[in-house]
């Protein structure tokens, strides 16, 4: 900062008087003293300083730029040379030791080496699966993931570790497979892979095949039916069935066993056709069938009285109840004796155990009386066990071409019916 400018005090003037020895000074004279002196590098006065400046307070004023165009040592400028930093890149890799250098390459080699075995891998497990399809006439292509690595030596030696396989949805007699799964290992391969692939010889297998509840809902109900698990070894089977042109309920218990080494088939049995709220018909083992009221409707006839007089109105039916002719032909006409019939103990068991199949087909009105249609009581009478388990049966075999194979350890599981695989020996293809 400059310091301060003394003002003088100004002389005593008298403009309009002509006195002499008096000087006239100009006002604007007496401004221009007041005012700091110029300074060319702060031409506005404000105390600002330039970058010469700042760098002359460091160290002294810099000597003025040379000719123009050139830097700070006087040398011409000139653009970067890039092809410089490029060697000088290229001079630090040289300073990479050669182990670093053939360790990275070691690397390289190797992630390529491994990226070339799985690409044969993925290759191999697709014309496996195109082959096994054709071969074994499968309508969908099995999965096939072949373990071991690494994979280009297994093919060299035409010898394979374990190959895992998946087939969905196998055609075995009436019903389909939902799924084949299989283990192979130890697997001698006859030909070339992947190219001429020709067969092979499979050391070891196993695996499970599931048959499922929801595909023999499908297949063998036709939606009406569906099958659940009952026991260890047993299946359940509830649905619908149409009888006379009217909806019957129908439920039976199926038995699984294994049939032969390579195959499943079952048992029916405790099979019944409601007719709901009314009657059960069994077809059985017996000589007839059985038409049999369900407890309900037994009590709700006791306490009707038309129903019970058109029961011991026929005398077979009455003969059943433990009922008397005489005591039959009473409850006819006598209210109480009627009474004293249906209120005993023994009326409704005794109901309960009544067939009513030949009443119903010789006595039509009385079927009708009791709820019950004649009409699906006779399709029922002529329904045959054979024929109402041929809808329920739930055996199948491996198919021909899976030589070999056995199956083991048959079971029922919550998804369905799971059985165990097993083999050893088995040729694929052309094996010579």
């Amino acid at each position: 900062m400059r310091s301060p400018t003394r003002i003088p005090s100004p002389e005593s003037s008298h403009p309009h008087t002509g006195s002499p020895g008096v000087h006239y000074r100009n006002p604007y004279e007496e401004l221009a003293e007041l005012a700091d002196p110029y300074d060319p590098d702060d031409p506005l006065g404000l105390g600002l300083t330039s970058d010469d400046d700042d760098d002359a307070d460091l160290g002294g004023r810099r000597d003025k730029p040379a000719a123009s165009g050139s830097g700070d040592d006087g040398e011409r400028w000139s653009p970067p040379n890039h092809r410089r930093s490029s060697r000088r890149r290229r001079g630090r890799f040289r300073a990479v030791p050669r182990t670093a250098k053939a360790v990275i390459g070691l690397v390289v080699l190797a992630l390529l080496l491994v990226l070339a075995d799985r690409c044969a891998v993925m290759y191999a497990e697709r014309k496996a699966e195109q082959e096994l399809q054709k071969k074994l006439n499968l309508a969908t292509a099995p999965n096939v993931t072949i373990h071991g690595f690494p994979f280009l030596t297994q093919v060299l030696g035409k010898d394979l570790q374990q190959v895992d396989i998946a087939v969905p949805d196998v055609a075995a007699d009436r019903v389909s497979l939902a799924e084949v799964r299989a283990q192979a290992q130890d697997i001698r391969i006859v030909g070339d892979l992947p190219s001429s692939f020709r067969g092979a010889t499979v050391g070891r297998m196993k695996g499970d095949v599931l048959l499922s509840f929801e595909d023999l809902s499908r297949e063998l109900g036709a939606s009406q039916v569906r099958f659940q698990a009952l026991g260890p070894s047993s299946v359940r089977a509830d649905g619908k069935l149409p009888v006379a042109g009217r909806q019957v309920s129908l439920h039976a218990q199926a038995h699984i066993r294994r049939q032969g080494d390579r195959g499943i088939s079952t048992s029916v049995t405790d099979m019944r056709l409601d007719i709901p709220g009314i009657a059960t018909y069994r077809p059985g083992p017996e000589p007839r069938p059985g038409l049999y009221l369900h407890k309900k409707a037994a009590k709700q006839i006791s306490e009707d009285s038309e129903k019970a007089q058109a029961l011991l109105s026929i005398p077979s039916v009455a003969e059943k109840l433990g009922v008397s002719p005489t005591e039959a032909g009473q409850a006819l006409n006598d209210e109480r004796k009627l009474d004293e019939i249906t209120g005993s103990p023994r009326f409704v068991p005794a109901l309960l155990a009544v067939n009513l199949v030949q009443a119903a087909n010789d006595h039509p009105q009385l079927a009708r009386k009791l709820g019950i249609d004649p009409t699906v009581a006779a399709a029922l009478a002529r329904m045959k066990v054979p024929e109402l388990t041929n809808k329920l049966e739930l055996s199948f075999q491996l198919p021909e071409k899976a030589k070999g194979i056995r199956l083991a350890n048959i079971g029922v599981s919550p998804e369905g019916i799971r059985a165990d695989l097993a083999g050893a020996g088995l040729n694929f293809g052309k094996t010579r």
